[in-house]
């Protein structure tokens, strides 16, 4: 079980950048992309009735929904320490709603963060299911960084906006 303070709230940094990304969008007309909050129930709360322990209800899709100018899209956020992204951080619940979002004409993908070379990336679904097919099919349970052909570099504008935009757009149209 996952609980407030444990594992579950690792990528605050990375989700706190794209927070940010997505109000720009917004507020610029770009797009409107909601975080979806993942259902927790408090175990103990402080006496200012803050949440101190708690645990997570229920299995969340991913992270993020909306849509940038008229295309559906859905997205999850994913940090990794090192080279090698462990597959073990996807899960098959993930990848079955963004299978059926693709299916439905949306575009799903994923963006991940290498702590260790602060360097942000857009990773098409597709590439993502080529890996978890892979480790299906009894191959590597991650991939390294070099085997990432499809993956396209994410700017930085200042410390906290990645233009996850521009992965949308050089993205080749799903069939």
């Amino acid at each position: 079980m996952s609980t407030w303070g444990g594992h579950g709230l690792r990528g605050s940094t990375l989700e706190d950048m794209i927070n940010r990304t997505n109000e720009a969008y917004r507020k610029n007309g770009l797009a409107l992309i909601q975080k979806i909050p993942t259902p927790i129930t408090p175990i103990e709360m402080n006496r200012n009735r803050q949440i101190t322990l708690a645990y997570f209800d229920q299995k969340s899709t991913v992270d993020y929904i909306g849509t940038v100018q008229g295309i559906p899209v859905c997205f999850d956020a994913k940090e990794c320490a090192t080279d090698t992204f462990p597959m073990q951080n996807v899960h098959r619940h993930q990848i079955e709603f963004m299978r059926d979002f693709v299916s439905q004409g949306g575009c799903s993908f994923f963006i991940i963060f290498y702590t260790a070379r602060n360097k942000m990336y857009y990773l098409p679904f597709s590439e993502m299911l080529h890996f978890w097919n892979r480790m299906e099919e009894g191959g590597r349970k991650s991939f390294r960084f070099e085997e990432t052909e499809n993956m396209i570099p994410l700017r930085r504008s200042g410390e906290y906006l990645c233009h996850y935009l521009e992965g949308i757009a050089a993205e080749p149209e799903q069939e």
